[in-house]
């Protein structure tokens, strides 16, 4: 069974594992004029692509975003993209993961969660540049790593997701006439889903997790998105077959036992009835 390829961060610099991993750079450096194709892989850690101008296609769990400028994208660790970009693009990419920065505050951690559940973000060019001046700030402080860098990066960091979340607007956004505990809970369970689907499938098994009764966690995410838990489950599965199917060659059934099907006919005919498509299919035609 072969994994999804999987990148790392690079650094230009040796930093100490206890403080985690962090790299920033600038685009321009890594194009160095020439186009950018990156085939589709995943990572272990967070990955923000700030695009001051640019042109391309960033595809993130098989969504696909025309790249323009003032455009900014949000990957979460595990989450497969594919990406393209022309030499002239410029902006900034960063890498971290959870050791270096991951907010304790409870303000702080909830704005920083709702930054990180959308992949994408057009903004305005004037706030746009705001958001690049905190970007620049950190640039600075990773390049000379003066004393105290690493603090005055994660403040910047601080300051760059509460102008982010300000001027964020997603369409898919849940609606805001729901309580900011039902917002809280659902996002918990997408986290849950995103971490914990190839072991557990069953909608008690998440109510459990978060505490409350599957009647409760059912009113939660009809209230949000309209759909049932199991819904939710289901798409979380498949969104897993899909990257397994499209970024490995691992054959049908080595992916079904995978994601935690014993019988492989019953994996085939769960992925058709979400998708219309044969997992077979699905990959001949997509891949």
């Amino acid at each position: 069974m072969k994994t999804i390829p999987i990148r790392h961060i690079t650094t230009t610099h040796q930093e100490q594992s206890n403080a985690g991993r962090f790299s920033i750079r600038d685009l321009r450096d890594i194009l160095n004029g020439k186009d950018l194709m990156h085939e589709l892989h995943k990572h272990d850690f967070y990955f923000i692509l700030a695009l001051e101008q640019g042109q391309g296609i960033h595809e993130i769990d098989f969504i696909r975003y025309d790249v323009h400028d003032n455009a900014m994208f949000i990957l979460r660790p595990g989450q497969v993209h594919q990406l393209q970009l022309t030499a002239e693009s410029s902006g900034y990419l960063l890498e971290f993961d959870n050791f270096f920065y991951q907010p304790k505050n409870t303000i702080t951690e909830q704005r920083w969660k709702k930054a990180i559940s959308q992949n994408y973000c057009k903004i305005e060019e004037s706030r746009f540049k705001k958001l690049l001046s905190f970007l620049s700030n950190i640039f600075s402080e990773y390049i000379t790593k003066q004393e105290g860098y690493q603090e005055a990066i994660k403040a910047n960091l601080d300051l760059f997701f509460i102008e982010l979340v300000r001027q964020s607007q997603d369409p898919k956004q849940i609606s805001q006439s729901i309580s900011a505990y039902t917002q809280e809970r659902y996002e918990e369970l997408l986290r849950l889903l995103e971490a914990n689907i190839v072991e557990l499938k069953q909608v008690s098994q998440y109510a459990e997790l978060l505490n409350l009764s599957v009647y409760q966690l059912n009113a939660i995410t009809k209230a949000s998105v309209g759909k049932t838990t199991t819904d939710l489950i289901n798409e979380q599965i498949i969104l897993e077959a899909k990257r397994y199917l499209l970024a490995t060659p691992n054959q049908i059934k080595d992916i079904a036992w995978h994601l935690g099907y014993e019988d492989t006919s019953y994996f085939i005919r769960f992925f058709k009835k979400q998708t219309g498509h044969s997992p077979d299919a699905f990959r001949k035609h997509f891949k």
